[in-house]
């Protein structure tokens, strides 16, 4: 069972930055995909970014593109999302999630944190 702990949201204003940070209980940590998806007011969870065990592969909603990047450390098994040009429309709870040779469907993850919430102002 992996435990997954998100921190880092807060508040920002639009155009402004914030990193979130994802810590996994399990040295198996380094074979999953790593994703974080949101969940905006009166919306479904929806997916944001992911990237695969070896950091090779990184997969992005269009909505983040050029804004949004993400990485791993998988010796201190944390991964890491930094948002950059944040917009109002970003505000959600943020949750990350692990699952096996997962892209950027939901039912794939098995395992998601608790989440963290990212408001941006406008």
């Amino acid at each position: 069972q992996v435990q997954l702990v998100e921190s880092g949201g807060g508040l920002v204003q639009a155009g402004g930055s914030l990193r979130l940070s994802c810590a996994a209980s399990e040295p198996t940590f380094s074979s999953y995909t790593m994703g974080w998806f949101r969940q905006g007011p009166g919306k479904e969870r929806e997916f944001v970014i992911a990237i695969s065990w070896s950091a090779l592969n990184t997969y992005y909603a269009d909505s983040v593109k050029g804004r949004f990047t993400i990485s791993r450390d998988n010796a201190k098994n944390t991964v890491t999302l930094q948002m950059n040009s944040l917009k109002p429309e970003d505000t959600a709870v943020y949750y990350c999630a692990a699952g096996s040779r997962c892209s950027w469907s939901k039912p794939c993850y098995n395992y998601w944190g608790q989440g963290t919430q990212v408001t941006v102002s406008s």
